[in-house]
């Protein structure tokens, strides 16, 4: 079935920078979307983005345009949030996530994404 586990989360200051990590095991996700979601205490699942199988094509909710970048190493099985310019506003769990085969939009309802990691929490303090 596979796993996604996320790392890099941690607690930052204001205007500070993160890097988060989504590993993948036990079967290659190379060949599905993949995204990044987010959920505050007492908010819903938010969209953050979305990359394409091959990376080409990227998708970004509006609160992560401008200030974060999603990549992804097929070779490494890895998908990556770079996150820069962090408000208190972006302290959430954050989710990676995969498409199910063959699909290929860049979906941002979550309903949409079939496999997920646990989530790794990031903090900014004010």
């Amino acid at each position: 079935q596979g796993q996604l586990v996320e790392s890099g989360g941690a607690l930052v200051q204001t205007g500070g920078s993160l890097r988060l990590s989504c590993a993948a095991s036990g079967r290659s996700f190379n060949d599905n979307v993949m995204g990044w979601f987010r959920q505050g205490p007492g908010k819903e699942r938010e969209f953050v983005a979305a990359i394409s199988i091959g990376g080409r094509s990227t998708s970004y909710g509006n609160s992560a345009k401008g200030r974060f970048t999603i990549s992804r190493d097929n070779d490494k099985n890895m998908l990556y949030l770079q996150m820069d310019s962090l408000k208190p506003e972006d302290t959430a769990v954050y989710y990676c996530a995969a498409r199910g085969r063959p699909i290929t939009v860049l979906a941002r309802d979550h309903r949409a994404y079939s496999f997920w990691g646990q989530g790794t929490q990031v903090t900014v303090s004010s």
